[in-house]
């Protein structure tokens, strides 16, 4: 795993309440910025209506785009950019593989074949929700990536390019299913609003939303928080933190299980949205250093805010049409990695 120096940013960049700043400010211009702009008096009076009960001359079509619809919006955005960039922190120092994430290894196309195939075709017969058949989608895809690169030699030692062909070939698979279920069992309505979904779709996103994908996203953020020093000693291979005293197995359990259950809940809410889980870790540890204490908030607000922001271009960037989201991380994201691999020399491996 690359180890970088920590960027020599202002301590008002790296402290709590800047953090919260930055994503206060993100909220409120994902509010305020759209296809009709509101004026961010509106956007304050709105939220200081709704969370302190207070009382403004507001109309009330602004207060509904505000409250129901954008503010919702840039909520789930942000537990989606904090929880994929996360996951992709974690993957990428446990398989110590600068080219590690979810969309990558497979696990968001498992997801999304889970998710489909419970509403699409219908397996679980209605007792299975949307989110655990994306959750059991992702772990098959993921435990059939790492069986597949066992097989060719690659996971046992230092070297884990292996993981990656592997989860590019378990990528394609489960993306090659998914088509095959739609192809199937949906009919041509179904079909479109599936695609528009799976290239990632915010527009249906609602309060009850909200309440799913911020509780994993805050719950995945603790549960990594925590194992912050074993993810220091996995830095150095799975050796070093045995030798460290920590439970290996154990660990890496816990840490692939939440990886796998915030892509698996984010992919049922607004489907597959690649680049996040691979870009934003080398972001943030350009910004703060390779100590996960300092870079797991650091990389969970980078990646709220950019999808935030991601969201509010993919409904400005062309006027009466909204892109799917994933469009712009994939715009945004491949150029900003190819600059962080030049940057890079190489040094990571």
């Amino acid at each position: 795993m690359a180890t970088q120096r920590p960027g020599r940013w202002p301590g008002l960049l790296t402290s709590l309440s800047s953090k919260l700043a930055i994503l206060g400010a993100a909220l409120i211009l994902g509010a305020a910025i759209g296809e009709t702009r509101i004026p961010l008096e509106t956007v304050g009076q709105v939220l200081a209506m709704k969370v302190f009960g207070g009382s403004y001359p507001v109309d009330p079509i602004d207060q509904g785009i505000v409250w129901n619809y954008r503010f919702s919006r840039a909520i789930v955005a942000a537990s989606c950019g904090a929880g994929l960039a996360v996951s992709g922190l974690v993957l990428q120092t446990l398989l110590r593989n600068v080219l590690a994430d979810p969309y990558i290894l497979g696990i968001s196309a498992g997801a999304s074949t889970g998710a489909v195939a419970v509403t699409i075709a219908g397996i679980g017969g209605g007792l299975v929700s949307l989110s655990a058949g994306a959750f059991v989608g992702a772990l098959v895809a993921f435990a059939l990536v790492i069986a597949l690169a066992r097989a060719a030699g690659g996971f046992a030692g230092t070297s884990t390019g292996q993981v990656i062909l592997a989860g590019v070939a378990g990528a394609q698979l489960f993306n090659a299913l998914t088509s095959l279920i739609i192809a199937h069992s949906a009919n041509a309505e179904q079909a479109r609003g599936i695609i528009f979904w799976l290239l990632g779709n915010l527009s249906g996103v609602r309060w009850p939303d909200v309440w799913l994908a911020a509780p994993v996203a805050i719950l995945v953020f603790v549960i990594i928080t925590v194992h912050a020093r074993a993810l220091d000693a996995f830095a150095f291979g799975s050796d070093a933190a045995a030798s460290l005293g920590i439970n290996v197995l154990k660990t890496q359990a816990i840490l692939i299980g939440a990886a796998a259950l915030v892509t698996a809940v984010m992919v049922s809410i607004v489907g597959a949205i690649g680049f996040v889980g691979l870009v934003v870790p080398h972001a943030a540890r350009l910004l703060v250093g390779p100590r996960h204490g300092r870079l797991i908030p650091m990389t969970a607000i980078t990646g709220a805010v950019f999808l935030i922001f991601a969201d509010i271009v993919s409904r400005i960037i062309i006027p009466g049409q909204v892109l799917p989201i994933g469009v712009v991380t994939a715009l945004v994201g491949a150029p900003a990695f190819a600059l962080i691999l030049v940057r890079g020399r190489g040094d990571a491996r």
